[in-house]
């Protein structure tokens, strides 16, 4: 409930199987504050990000995987964007 309070119609984006996969209508910018995270876009598709490193996405479906087990820190910008056939939530 929380999670929808602080970043209302971000919930709604994420698939209903409990994947943790998910797609909004916005341009992401990401950036690895601490440790290492997996970015998972589904059909074995999976780049490892690490401390420093910077990922930008636009509606990509995907999920974040940590493997590590050590905490993982991100910083993330989004800013909603108009695709075809989406409509802002």
């Amino acid at each position: 409930m929380e999670f929808g309070e602080r970043l209302p119609g971000l919930a709604e984006s994420f698939e209903p199987d409990g994947s943790g996969y998910h797609a909004t209508t916005t341009i992401d910018y990401g950036v690895v504050i601490e440790g290492e995270i997996v970015l998972d876009l589904g059909n074995g598709r999976e780049r490892s990000l690490r401390q420093g490193d910077v990922v930008v996405q636009v509606g990509t479906r995907h999920a974040w995987r940590n493997r590590s087990g050590r905490p993982a820190r991100m910083f993330f910008v989004l800013i909603g964007a108009k695709r075809p056939g989406k409509e802002l939530p």
